[in-house]
Order: structure tokens, then C-alpha cells, then sequence
């Protein structure tokens, strides 16, 4: 399913502010009453990828495309976890989410294989303690599931998912993530978003970072959005920003 990507120019920060507000009106279905888009990035340009911190910069980069820009993921990033754990991620900077709604575009550029994937991760606290989903070919105990990261190598936590998805070659999907901390839903849906993919509940980890990537494949990401009731700007106390980034 291709996708036509929303184009969001580099503005200052006030014009930036009014964008994010005239945005926050146009809530696409299935987004609560008294969500705020908190974030948006549509990578218009190389800059775009300081709005991260990575396991390592090296391996990412901001991608010309055909209707703007993306931030690809070119090769396995030089990380070695302290737990069983994905190799490859991108978090948002700076920022502490609770409840939230996220869409993305992703494109996975990887061969084909069981457990070819890319992964949304959140409620990040630490490199070892997250959820994360990891969107795969095929389904199996280390694959397409929602897994938790506690101090130890990753679990498998839904308690529904299907048997897999199909990535195909160079097609662009669109993904939602959505997540609610007073019940511990977690709900995958992946172009379809009508019915997930993925349902989960769990209520071991509160507020906590938003991030993309892979277990080890390669892939690209555009047009992020999360809406929420609130976000926390807090600085990242781990993983690094991009050479000539403020901040670790």
C-alpha cells in the first residue's frame, strides 16, 4: 500500500507552533477527544534527524525521496544491548510521553525472511526497560508480537496478533501505535486501521520515550505524528544525537 506522505516545511519556531496547532484540528479517525498532536516530523530536510537520539547516529541518515525526505536506516548500528533486545533505534528526543496515538510511514528494505521487520518502541525508560513491536513477516515466539524489555532478554506480551504481515519491496505503510496507561492497552494496526494486528495489555511501564527501528533489518520512516493528552520534554539520558546536535 503506497502512501502519499503530508509535506511539513522548516518554519520558525512560532510558525512551527501554529502548524502543530492547525494540524492538531485536522485528527484523522479514531484519535480521542482531548488529543493534541504533541509531534509531528515529515523529514523536509536533513536537519529533521536532530529530533532524535540513536543507538548509533552512523547508521541512519536523512533520504531524498520522490515527495520530500525520510530517515532511513542504512546498516546495523554498531550497539551491543545489555539484554537480548533490538540493535537499531531512533528515539524522539527530549520527550516523555503517557497516553498516546502515533502514525508512521515505514518502508522495510531488507530481504525477505521470517522475521523480517521494523519496530515502534515506547514507554522507553531505559535501554533496558521498553515495550516494543516488532512488525514481521512471520509470526513466532521472537517475532511479530509486542515484547517487553525488564532487565532481561525480551518477552512476548500480546495477547492477539496475526500471522504476520507483507512488507513487499519498496511499498510504504502506514502503522498506528496506540496505548493507554490507565488500563494498559496496547493496540498494532498496519494499513488496515480499522482492525490491529497486535492487542497487548500490560501496565509495567508508565510514561516513557517513543522510537523507531529494527531488531537487525534496515528500513526507512516518515510522517510522524502522536497525539496525546500531554507530553513532558525531558532530556535523554542515553543513546547519541547526530554530529553538530545539541545535547549527548
Amino acid at each position: 500500500m503506497t502512501m502519499k506522505r503530508s509535506n511539513l516545511t522548516c518554519l520558525p519556531l512560532l510558525v512551527l507552533m501554529a502548524s502543530l496547532s492547525s494540524h492538531s484540528a485536522e485528527k484523522p479517525a479514531g484519535i480521542p477527544n482531548g488529543y493534541n498532536l504533541l509531534f509531528a516530523q515529515a523529514f523536509e530536510s536533513e536537519s529533521s534527524v536532530k529530533d532524535f537520539v540513536f543507538t548509533d547516529p552512523k547508521a541512519w541518515k536523512w533520504s531524498k525521496e520522490e515527495n520530500g525526505g525520510a530517515m532511513e536506516l542504512t546498516q546495523q548500528s554498531q550497539y551491543t544491548p545489555a539484554v537480548r533486545s533490538p540493535v537499531n533505534i531512533a528515539l524522539i528526543a527530549d520527550k516523555v510521553f503517557t497516553d498516546f496515538v502515533l502514525e508512521a510511514d515505514l518502508i522495510q528494505t531488507g530481504k525477505e525472511y521470517g522475521h523480517r521487520d521494523m519496530c515502534l518502541f515506547f514507554g522507553f525508560q531505559n535501554p533496558t526497560n521498553f515495550y516494543y513491536t516488532h512488525i514481521a513477516t512471520a509470526a513466532d515466539d521472537h517475532a511479530h508480537n509486542v515484547f517487553i524489555v525488564k532487565n532481561a532478554p525480551r518477552t512476548k506480551i500480546a495477547k492477539e496478533t496475526t500471522k504476520g504481515v507483507n512488507w513487499g519491496l519498496n511499498v510504504w505503510h502506514k502503522v498506528r501505535l496506540e496505548r493507554k496507561l490507565s488500563d494498559g492497552t496496547i493496540k498494532v494496526y498496519f494499513d488496515d486501521l480499522a482492525k490491529p494486528i497486535m492487542v497487548a495489555e500490560d501496565k509495567t511501564f508508565g510514561a516513557g520515550g517513543i522510537g523507531f527501528g529494527s531488531f537487525d533489518d534496515t528500513g526507512k520512516l516518515d510522517d510522524i505524528r502522536v497525539w496525546g493528552p500531554s507530553v513532558e520534554n525531558k532530556r535523554a539520558e542515553f543513546f547519541k544525537k547526530p554530529d553538530g546536535a545539541s545535547g549527548k
